[in-house]
């Protein structure tokens, strides 16, 4: 079953019980230097992998960049 979500603003397709981790892989972002906010609420790392992308959710992915 797919369902629906949105992705730094962008509607988008995903299927039906992805979690955090798999959605950082459909989306092709390394999720070594990036922050998920899932309907406007932080969500720790260490919970991406128990935290299940629902119908409707909006996610946000913040990738951190460094310089100087």
């Amino acid at each position: 079953m797919v369902i629906k979500i949105t992705v730094n603003g962008s509607p988008q397709d995903a299927p039906q019980g992805l979690r955090l981790p798999a959605l950082l892989e459909l989306i092709g972002i390394d999720s070594a230097r990036v922050a998920i906010e899932l309907n406007r609420r932080i969500v720790r790392k260490s919970d991406w992998p128990s935290t299940t992308i629902q119908d409707g959710d909006s996610i946000e992915v913040v990738t951190f960049v460094g310089g100087g």
